[in-house]
């Protein structure tokens, strides 16, 4: 899989490092105050947006190896941190599974990655989690909700045919979408880990107004292939939900999950 454009990267993440759900995050902090010398590995971290959400809540001890496919965003990802952070960038496609170079770390971390993924990608990854001992940190896992302060009477149909493209192959398998984190409780709990799952919704306002802009003009391809309805039908929705971004009170609810598994 190839990845994200680094401008929409840069775009959410205000949005994703405010939904971060803040108790989760404080039980993982503690979990890596009790272990000697954690080590956390972020996987698809593009330019490294949960390095800087979670660098200023982890042990000063912590070292940190991010690891991407892209090599682009690898270099704005060390750009960006600068030197002498305890990071450290590798290219690896996370097909790879077995190649993952887990040994001594701690915690995977990753933040809106999993919804990309398989149910047999996430099974196996389970599994290798679980030999190399190591924890999981997945933020961010779209959940299929999507809704409006100013509502359209299409909203939910449209929403259902994104949700639809949610589940089509996105370089891992035939992605679960909005079913990622309830796959992903299943199996880590199967390998023996306590689970604890916290909602971490985007809520958008008019200060969030070109975050909804990109994201509703991202909307159009997938529905369009999903749906087969006219593109005048799905253009004149989304000219209505772009137009209702800048009314009075107008606010957009996007669903995410944050899971957080430790060995047990």
């Amino acid at each position: 899989m190839s990845g994200f454009d680094k401008d929409w990267l840069a775009l959410r993440e205000p949005a994703d490092r405010a939904a971060r759900h803040k108790a989760l995050v404080d039980r993982l902090v503690r979990h890596l105050q009790s272990t000697a010398s954690p080590k956390l590995m972020d996987i698809g971290c593009g330019t490294g947006s949960t390095w800087r959400s979670l660098e200023a809540d982890m042990p000063a001890e912590a070292a940190w190896l991010l690891l991407d496919n892209d090599g682009l965003l690898l270099q704005e990802a060390m750009r960006r941190i600068g030197p002498d952070r305890g990071v450290t960038v590798r290219q690896h496609d996370l097909n790879d599974i077995d190649g993952l170079p887990l040994d001594g770390v701690s915690i995977v971390t990753a933040s809106a990655l999993f919804d990309l993924c398989s149910e047999p990608f996430c099974a196996a990854f389970a599994q290798r989690l679980a030999t190399a001992g190591s924890g999981l940190y997945a933020a961010l896992n779209y959940d299929g909700i999507m809704d409006w302060s100013v509502t359209h009477p299409l909203d939910q149909k449209m929403v259902g045919y994104f949700n639809d493209h949610q589940r089509t192959d996105k370089g891992f398998g035939v992605a679960l979408g909005p079913d990622a984190t309830d796959c992903l409780a299943q199996v880590l709990s199967q390998q023996g880990y306590a689970v604890h799952i916290e909602d971490s919704p985007w809520l958008l306002d008019a200060a969030s107004a070109d975050l909804q802009q990109e994201l509703l003009n991202g909307l159009r391809t997938p529905i369009v292939e999903m749906s087969g309805l006219p593109t005048d039908t799905v253009d004149e929705w989304l000219q209505f939900r772009l137009a209702a971004i800048s009314a009075p009170g107008s606010s957009c609810r996007v669903g995410h999950k944050d899971l957080l598994a430790l060995p047990d």
